[in-house]
């Protein structure tokens, strides 16, 4: 199996320093770099699992460049930023972030986000399908698509296909809270939580779901969620 690849873009040299000797120390491969331009660059060449992304870069709008990473790349996405605002996190993961983490940080705890969701089994993209079929819809998880029965795509985020993934894994039955935390990585509480409702609201548009009855993200009050959908992978 490769060694996971970890790009790093912050304006600071003594931020990417902490952060590629941390995660070197503990078995990665890391890149980094100092500007949105450069970054964005190297990823017509790189395909990195991960990015770290800080929200104050000196040429781009950090947010606006996590909402593209999100909508045009496979990789998890973590922000590292010094706004501790619960709305600059909110906003951060309704535009397609995997996890935020808020400066200054502890090294060991941003290796320990990455671990958990590159750890578990199955979850490199070599070992899974990546093409699946439910109620009209195709899912491509290579390409982050949905797409509808008349050959239209849609775009989805890495943060939105891993639920969906989640989901299409375990059709008709009941995911918890507690289930989603531990299958998805993250840390609990009222962020996590946000996160996933933020993101099962942006699936239920683009599959265009009645909000106040869907069909097949269906919620249950007090205990989680259950996909209804007939689900067939390959």
């Amino acid at each position: 199996m490769s060694i996971p690849h970890i790009a790093i873009l912050d304006d600071e040299p003594e931020i990417r320093q902490v952060l590629s000797s941390a995660l070197q120390d503990a078995g990665f491969h890391t890149t980094t770099y100092a500007r949105a331009t450069e970054f964005e660059a190297a990823l017509k060449r790189i395909t990195p699992d991960v990015c770290l992304v800080d929200l104050g870069l000196p040429d781009r709008d950090g947010l606006a460049l996590v909402h593209r990473l999100a909508l045009e790349s496979g990789a998890t996405i973590i922000i590292i930023s010094g706004r501790a605002q619960v709305q600059d996190r909110v906003t951060g993961l309704e535009l397609g972030a995997d996890d935020y983490i808020i400066k200054p940080f502890d090294p060991a705890e941003v290796v320990a986000r990455i671990r958990a969701r590159l750890r578990k089994p199955g979850t490199q993209p070599e070992a899974r399908n990546t093409r699946a079929q439910f109620n009209g819809w195709t899912a491509e998880f290579d390409r982050y698509v949905l797409i509808d029965k008349d050959a239209r795509e849609i775009p989805i985020s890495h943060a939105e296909g891993e639920v969906l993934r989640l989901f299409l894994d375990s059709p008709k039955r009941l995911i918890s809270r507690n289930q989603m935390l531990d299958a998805l990585g993250g840390t609990a509480g009222e962020s996590f939580d946000r996160a996933m409702d933020v993101r099962i609201s942006r699936l239920r548009t683009k599959l265009n779901e009645d909000p106040r009855n869907p069909r097949l993200i269906k919620t249950i009050y007090g205990a989680g969620y259950i996909f209804l959908g007939n689900v067939t992978w390959g």
